[in-house]
Parts: structure tokens; C-alpha cells; sequence
């Protein structure tokens, strides 16, 4: 929750820290960029400085995130015919004290409610308008954090509007979103935005090499593959044997894809591959596409002769990742990624996971033999 302990974004930090000290701080910031890349852990520290000009000591309080003057809200699931934030405020810090970069993906499991829907609705805003209401138990600025704007619903995004045009004196609101295709234009329109951009390279090979006392060549391997998220390199580190069964699928689903076109019964045995990941949580599917897309991509390159820049290759169970690369190439690389991102949404959207992996399964049968 400090500057210090997040990785990177010194560029970002130090426009947030003049704000502070050149009292320039707008009562409305939407902060956009995904959760991986330090969104909230910037949030948090910045709201500590603000705390800190007024009460060092209480300041201190949003390490643990109990500053009484602090508040939150998140998306949850309807429980009892109630949705409020405070209801799962105990899992919501315990979850951001263990790992402040933690997804939305990540708090869906860790509330384990992938069949759930989470959002924030319109009693939450009225339960966030009652305590905002109220003095400062500190005596100074109240601060709400809202993570994950984006995941308001209609009637919560009007109430908040009202909230946003009309909040009381010395409240400071910071919303983050990933993106801001689902926020109000009127919303967005009252709003300083605020870009968190990806971590940068040398930023987080340096932060995880400190942290995990990693290898360089498992350092190169994890940034390559994480693409500016710390979050999603945290998870490929303690993923190990997700990773082979990762491998493991990936090679037999390849298998059978080049084996269907000379005997249509390999396409019995992409059924049952479908069958088995569909039985996995949303976020564990979800990182298997984003492990196949970057294999497909490391495949292409190998294929185009930039050898230097694939980090990583599959050799397991015999498998011939020089003859795979060759089949990977400018004719048909879009179109296998493209059904990949569209595997992605529908999953995302609560699509059923059977028919998405086995309408994908099949469709690399038929993308695999148009090669160049």
C-alpha cells in the first residue's frame, strides 16, 4: 500500500505525489488499466498520502484497510435479496492484503461464485450516500474507493451520477475500471481519467527478481508471457503443475486437430478434451485460452525464423515443436486467434463452456491445414 512496494509506474506515481503536494487533487478520478498492472495498489497509496497530509498516524490505517475514513465498494452477488459491499468486506481485505493485484476473475473464485453474478447496485450506492452523510471520524477528507466501476448497473450508475455531481465537502472519490466501455459517458464526463499503463519490462523482471529471487531466464520467461500484468506473473509462478496439465491438453488437442482431416473418429476424442476443461472454474479455463494464444504466437515466430524471441518451447511426450511451428503461419494465425478471443468472451459472457470448447476444438481441426 505504499509507493515504494508497488512495482513500477514511477512516471504515474510522481504526477499522483505533485498533485498531493500542489494541492491539485480533483474530487473525482477514474483510474483505467487493468488490475495486474497496479491499479489499485496505486489507488490505495495514493489515498494513504492524502490521509497522510491531514493524520500521519491514521494515515498509517490504510495499510490494513481499516481507516475509518476510508470506504469501499465492490462488486458482490445478491445474498438474501441484499448486495451490499459490507456484507463481504472481510473476504474483499483479506483477498487485497494477500495480493493487492488480485483480478476480478480473482475475487469471483475467491467468493466462489463463478455461477454468480457480481455487481454493484443501486442499495449500495444509497448505503455508500448514508456514511458519506456523516462527519469525518478523523475530522478530515473522506475517501471512497469504488473498485471496479465498470460493474455498476444502470440504476446504480444514475444514483452515482447524482452522487458525483453533488458529493459532500471534502469527499474524494477514486473509481477503477479495467476499461471504460461499460461507464456512463455523463459519469466519465465528471471524471479526471487517469491511465495506468502496463508495467513496464525492466520495471517488473526487476521487482520479481527481488521478490522471488528468480533466475534470469525465468525472469525473461515470466515477463515475456505476463505482458505487463504482475498479477498474471504471480500466477504462472505458482501455477508449475497447471502449467504441464496446460501442456498436456494443449499437445493432445494439436494432436487430434492435425489427425481429424485423415480420421474423423480423433473427433470423438475432442469432445471428451472439450468435456474436460469445461469442467474447470471460469478463471482456470480462461487461462488456458491465454496460454494457447501465446503458444500459437511463439509457434508463429519460430515458424518466421525470430527464434530469439521465443522463450519458451514445448518438447514434452515427444512432442515436435519445429514440425507444429510450420503449420503456424500468416494464413492462418488470425483466424486461430480470433476464435481464441471470441472462446474468451463467450466464457466471459456465461456462455456454456461445453459448447465453446468443443466448437473451438473443432475449428483448429480445420484452421491447422491452411498453411501458406
Amino acid at each position: 500500500m505504499n509507493w515504494e512496494n508497488i512495482a513500477g509506474q514511477e512516471n504515474l506515481k510522481k504526477l499522483l505525489r505533485e498533485s498531493i503536494a500542489e494541492n491539485r487533487v480533483s474530487h473525482a478520478q477514474l483510474f483505467v488499466g487493468k488490475e495486474g498492472y497496479g491499479t489499485l495498489p496505486v489507488v490505495l497509496a495514493y489515498a494513504k498520502e492524502i490521509f497522510n497530509q491531514e493524520n500521519a498516524h491514521a494515515a498509517s490505517k490504510v495499510e490494513h484497510l481499516n481507516h475509518l475514513d476510508l470506504h469501499f465498494s465492490f462488486p458482490v452477488f445478491t445474498d438474501n435479496k441484499n448486495s451490499l459491499s459490507k456484507n463481504k468486506f472481510e473476504e474483499f481485505r483479506e483477498m487485497i492484503l494477500s495480493s493487492p493485484y488480485s483480478s476480478y476473475d480473482d475475487w469471483t473464485a475467491f467468493l466462489e461464485s463463478e455461477n454468480k453474478q457480481l455487481f454493484i447496485s443501486a442499495d449500495e450506492v444509497d448505503d455508500q450516500n448514508q456514511k458519506f452523510s456523516l462527519k469525518s471520524f478523523e475530522g478530515g477528507t473522506k475517501i471512497l474507493i469504488v473498485w471496479r466501476a465498470d460493474k455498476m448497473n444502470v440504476a446504480a450508475s444514475n444514483k452515482f451520477l447524482k452522487f458525483l455531481e453533488e458529493p459532500p465537502a471534502r469527499t474524494i472519490i477514486l473509481l477503477t475500471a479495467e476499461n471504460t466501455n461499460d461507464i456512463l459517458p455523463t459519469i466519465l464526463s465528471r471524471t479526471q481519467i487517469v491511465e495506468v499503463p502496463r508495467i513496464n519490462d525492466d520495471d517488473l523482471g526487476k521487482y520479481l527478481k527481488q521478490k522471488y529471487s528468480l533466475s534470469e531466464e525465468k525472469v525473461r520467461e515470466m515477463v515475456h508471457e505476463s505482458q505487463g500484468d504482475l498479477n498474471d506473473a504471480v500466477k504462472l509462478l505458482n501455477s508449475g503443475d497447471k502449467i504441464n496439465e496446460f501442456e498436456k491438453l494443449f499437445v493432445q488437442w494439436v494432436r487430434d486437430a492435425f489427425m481429424v482431416k485423415k480420421k474423423p473418429a480423433y473427433l470423438k476424442s475432442i469432445i471428451f478434451w472439450a468435456r474436460e476443461i469445461a469442467g474447470w472454474n471460469r478463471e482456470k479455463q480462461k487461462n488456458f485460452l491465454n496460454y494457447c494464444s501465446e503458444i500459437f504466437r511463439l509457434a508463429l515466430l519460430q515458424n518466421y525464423q525470430s527464434e530469439d524471441l521465443v522463450y519458451k518451447k514445448i518438447n514434452a511426450d515427444g512432442f515436435n515443436w519445429g514440425g507444429f511451428s510450420k503449420f503456424i503461419s500468416g494464413a492462418n494465425i488470425e483466424s486461430i486467434l480470433e476464435e481464441i478471443n471470441t472462446a474468451d468472451l463467450h466464457l466471459t459472457r456465461n456462455g456454456n463452456p461445453k459448447i465453446v470448447w468443443t466448437d473451438l476444438g473443432i475449428k483448429l481441426s480445420r484452421y491447422i491445414h491452411k498453411n501458406s
